[in-house]
């Protein structure tokens, strides 16, 4: 199945879905991973804080496939933000994942009342300058905080990962990551446990093409410019999440599914602006 592609500020490329690995944990996280990378997945995003890093680095080696055909995805953990020790925190996560570079290392909340999250940005700009993250991004930024960091460092993330599903469709930051030259990717893509699969916006798009509502969300984040990374450790699961590219929402659809935001649409009331994940 071919997969299609996003083209990075930096000039590299993401596919237009990747496979989230929390919080997969021990044997079921090696075997659940190898199963999507054989569904076709080849974007794998972890954390230091999804204590997985280990188990990824073995399913890539389990694979069997070459290193380069695979994009490994962490992050720097608020706990490591300080200059020497976000370094540091690189250097670990390359260790647990037994790799000699990792694709994409992001920044994984601000921690504004911290303030050192340029500290972590600037560290990571070096380590790019050093191969030993190729791109570099973040997550769960405000506009604030991307706009302090690109004016410190004068480089702009390639990546900003944020909360992004039906009910929180982040209309106001995937325009303020399109501004910038950012791409939007999605965590909790199709809404978790709050999952909108009933509702008719959702439904009638599935029967009207013939797939699952889990489809037609995955389809809507595509249409929208986002790049989701759905979780599942079923193997059929992993492989419909990927089946994506065979149909078309019209725009009315797409509108449909975006008006189902709420205000308080957020899973657990993660704003960047005051939540701290140390």
């Amino acid at each position: 199945m071919a997969i299609p592609t996003r083209t990075l500020n930096d000039g590299s490329t993401l596919p237009a879905i990747g496979f989230g690995t929390y919080p997969l944990k021990d044997d079921e996280a090696v075997s659940g991973i190898v199963s999507a990378i054989e569904a076709g997945y080849r974007l794998l995003d972890t954390a230091v804080n999804y204590g997985n890093e280990q188990e990824v680095g073995e399913a890539v080696r389990v694979s069997g496939l070459p290193r380069e055909e695979l994009l490994v995805a962490s992050k720097i953990p608020g706990r490591h933000h300080g200059y020497d020790d976000a370094i540091a925190s690189v250097h670990g996560s390359l260790e647990r994942l037994g790799l000699d570079y990792i694709d994409l290392h992001l920044v994984h909340w601000p921690n504004p009342s911290v303030d050192k999250y340029a500290e972590a940005w600037r560290a990571l700009v070096d380590l790019r300058e050093q191969g030993l993250v190729r791109t570099i991004g973040v997550s769960n930024f405000a506009a604030a905080h991307l706009d302090r960091i690109i004016g410190e460092t004068g480089v702009t993330p390639a990546v900003n990962q944020i909360e992004l599903h039906p009910y929180f469709p982040q209309v106001d930051m995937r325009a303020v990551n399109a501004e910038r030259g950012i791409q939007t990717e999605s965590w909790s893509p199709l809404g978790k446990r709050q999952a909108p699969f009933a509702e008719p916006a959702v439904a009638d798009a599935a029967a009207a093409h013939g797939v699952t509502p889990g489809q037609v969300i995955l389809r809507w984040q595509v249409q929208l410019g986002s790049v989701p990374i759905p979780k599942s450790a079923t193997p059929e699961r992993q492989r419909a999440n990927l089946d994506v590219f065979g149909f078309e929402l019209s725009d009315d659809e797409v509108a449909a599914i975006t008006a189902l935001g709420r205000s308080d649409g957020r899973l657990f009331g993660g704003d960047p602006d005051t939540h701290e994940e140390m």
